[in-house]
């Protein structure tokens, strides 16, 4: 299941916009990343054809279960680092930038020892 770091992060914003809009579009990626259409629409591509994702004659995009594994992974990492680096007393935009990066390359092991600590700290509280 080890994928390219740009294509979790499109899978992570399918996850998110369809959480917040319902529906998702090519369109609707493109304006949330910033990234040209065309570029997009190669992902997408290249997405679907590798079995992460589903789009219907309309246009609209679902993950497929492979691609919702992925997505609900690294957006678990990412909200879960961030709000703990802001915890720590990091700037906001420090640990989103931080925590983007790190969600991609921490080991499933590190991240759920991490996560394991973290819990068992603020139990003590």
């Amino acid at each position: 299941m080890k994928i390219r770091e740009s294509a979790e992060d499109y899978l992570e914003t399918i996850l998110v916009l369809k959480n917040r809009n319902g529906l998702v579009r090519s369109i609707d990626i493109a304006t949330e990343l910033g990234y040209s259409k065309p570029s997009v629409s190669i992902a997408m591509k290249n997405l679907r054809e590798n079995g992460y994702i589903v789009v219907d004659s309309k246009g609209f995009i679902e993950l497929a279960e492979p691609g919702r594994q992925i997505a609900e992974k690294i957006y678990e990492r990412h909200t879960f680092l961030s709000s703990w680096f802001m915890e720590l007393g990091i700037d906001p935009k420090t640990a989103v930038e931080d925590a983007c990066r790190m969600e991609h390359i921490i080991s499933a092991e590190t991240f759920e020892a991490i996560k394991k600590h973290v819990q068992h700290v603020k139990g003590k509280k």
